[in-house]
This record gives structure tokens, C-alpha cells and sequence, in this order.
């Protein structure tokens, strides 16, 4: 809607000549009432504006962050609500600028409440191959993920996919909703698939281990046929119940691959001490889990060359680069 400027020296012009001649006649006296009409305004106005000092009721004492007032008892609206505000809305909550790893045991924030500190700051999206599966929210999981009781009854249930939003918010999203530092996943995700959704990866030959949809040669290799999808490359094998949601949203991706992450973060693959590995086990290693994402081992030369790519983007925030960008 547009408003065109009022021009102050336009008057509506009196086309009566009779009502002009009565006008000049009685000119003096009219004068003399508006004279008297303006000063008994100016009082009022004035008396009006001692009434609401600071150190009275509704002054600049009572203003709220969002321009209204509680003057004489109740709400009133602003003449205009100012900048960056709405006077029928409230502005979206703000959440941490940064999301950082939290130790294990923390009380994590929920989905939603991610969602909405996510939402209060979005960012560009930066990969428009993603926007049809970042449009896309995911799905529950069975209990073929976890082999931790645990993990089953703290963890699984948590996972949902329940977020959209452009790829670095569904990344700063899974960070949030499962305590993780989100730089470690910015690099992690590039390490992975250089942020796109639509990376398929680890093809077999072996039929048993195809996703439905993907049998072999589908995908444009002869007798082969991808595990791995997506930004994180969740593995098809091992998390069947989390199919197709991993293949078809970003959140749900991101969503399972750092569920899986916190479980071993809490101490709850106790196997690992069972297979190949260096060192011991235990709760609290970030960049361990890191590695065991890759090679399904704890600390080997595999899982540490991979820990070593991850730190490698990180410290040169690969994400920030000009080539990293496909908007």
C-alpha cells in the first residue's frame, strides 16, 4: 500500500463567492475563536504531558521491549511499532548463537525447542540441489538401530526428522537437538557428501544389502547398488527401520546420524571393546565417535585418518569457501 506525501501549502479551494465575502467580513472575530480554541489545546496537551513524565505512571519507565505502553492501568498501541517489531506478533525466541558439544549425561533441549532457536537466526540456503528433501520432514525408527537398552529408551525415541529448513539449519538443527558442536558437524557433513542430500555412496555387489528402490544397477552401475545415502551417508544395512526417510530428508538423516553419535558419546556401545581396536572404550570422547562412524572401530589407523579429514575441514571452515557454495 502506498501513501502519497501531503503537500502542506494545497488548501481546498471555497468556490462559493458569497461564502468568501462572509469570510472576509467576519475575518477578526473567527480569527479571535481559533486563537482562543489553540491555546485552550496547547493547555491540555500540556497538562496531559506532566501527567505522563518518567516519574510518573506510563512514562519511559513503563515502556516494553516491543513499543507498548501500561499508562493508566491497561495496554495501548503505539502510534507506529517500531523498527524490526509488529504490534501483533512477538519477536521468535533466540536461542544460544553457537551450539556446543554438552557433556554426556546433560539433559538435552528438545526438537521443537531447537526448531524454534534455529528459526529465530535461519540461514541462506547454500545447497539448491537440497530443497526437496529439506522440505521434507522424517520418520520413527525401530529398534534395529541400538543394541543398548539405553540407547533404545533414551535415544531411539527421539528421532524424527521433525525439521525444515535450509541445509546449514537442518545441520545446526541435529547439532542442538543432540548436544554436539555444530563446527564438528558442518566439517563431518562435508567430509560425507559435501552437504548434498542427493550422495549415494559404499556400493556392493551383494543384493542382500540393497535399499528397496536401489536393487543392482539401478543407480547407473552394473551389478551394484548403493548402502550409504545422503548428507551424513547413513548406511541402509544396519538402520533399516530408518528407511526411506534418510533417503528422502535431509533432518532425518542428520537426525539418526548424530543420535547414533550421542549413543556412543554416553558410554552405550559397549561392543566396541568386543571388535578390533586401540585403546578402551569409553563415554565422553567426541572425536572418538567421530571415527567409529566411519570404520565401526574404536581408534584405529582407519578411524583416525577419518577424525584427522573431519579436523581438516574444520580448521579450514571448508564450508565458508567460495567453492563450497552451490546456492
Amino acid at each position: 500500500m502506498s501513501f502519497w506525501p501531503v503537500d502542506r501549502l494545497k488548501r481546498p479551494r471555497i468556490r462559493s463567492l458569497g461564502v468568501r465575502r462572509r469570510i472576509r467580513r467576519h475575518r477578526w472575530p473567527i480569527v479571535a475563536v481559533a486563537a482562543t480554541a489553540a491555546i485552550i489545546a496547547l493547555a491540555g496537551t500540556l497538562s496531559a504531558h506532566a501527567d505522563r513524565s518518567p516519574a510518573s505512571s506510563g512514562g519511559a519507565d513503563g515502556r516494553t521491549g516491543t513499543g507498548w505502553s501500561d499508562a493508566e492501568g491497561g495496554w495501548s498501541e503505539p502510534a507506529a511499532p517500531p523498527t524490526g517489531t509488529s504490534s501483533t506478533t512477538r519477536p521468535a525466541e533466540k536461542g544460544p548463537a553457537r551450539f556446543v558439544t554438552l557433556p554426556p549425561g546433560s539433559t538435552l533441549p528438545s526438537g521443537a525447542q531447537c526448531a524454534t532457536w534455529v528459526r529465530a537466526a535461519p540461514s541462506a540456503e547454500n545447497k539448491g540441489m537440497n530443497l526437496m528433501a529439506n522440505a521434507r520432514t522424517g520418520h520413527r525408527i525401530g529398534g534395529d538401530i541400538f543394541t543398548d537398552e539405553r540407547a533404545d529408551a533414551q535415544i531411539a525415541t527421539r528421532v524424527d526428522g521433525a525439521f525444515t529448513g535450509s541445509t546449514k539449519d537442518v545441520l545446526r538443527w541435529a547439532a542442538c537437538k543432540w548436544g554436539v558442536d555444530q563446527d564438528l558437524v558442518f566439517a563431518q557433513a562435508a567430509v560425507e557428501s559435501w552437504w548434498r542430500q542427493t550422495v549415494y555412496g559404499d556400493y556392493t555387489r551383494d543384493g542382500a544389502r540393497c535399499a528397496p528402490g536401489h536393487g543392482l544397477g539401478v543407480d547407473g552401475r552394473p551389478g551394484e547398488c548403493p548402502e550409504s545415502f545422503g548428507i551424513l551417508q547413513d548406511r541402509h544395512p544396519y538402520q533399516k527401520s530408518a528407511w526411506p526417510g534418510v533417503a528422502r530428508s535431509t533432518a532425518m538423516n542428520a537426525d539418526l546420524a548424530y543420535a547414533i553419535w550421542r549413543g556412543c558419546f554416553e558410554g552405550y556401545e559397549g561392543w566396541l571393546n568386543g571388535e578390533e581396536r586401540v585403546g578402551t572404550y569409553e563415554a565422553g570422547d567426541q572425536w572418538g565417535c567421530v571415527g567409529r562412524w566411519f570404520s565401526g572401530r574404536w581408534r584405529t589407523a582407519d578411524s583416525e585418518d577419518y577424525i584427522g579429514k573431519v579436523q581438516d575441514y574444520l580448521d579450514r571452515r571448508i564450508w565458508e569457501t567460495r567453492d563450497f557454495q552451490q546456492p
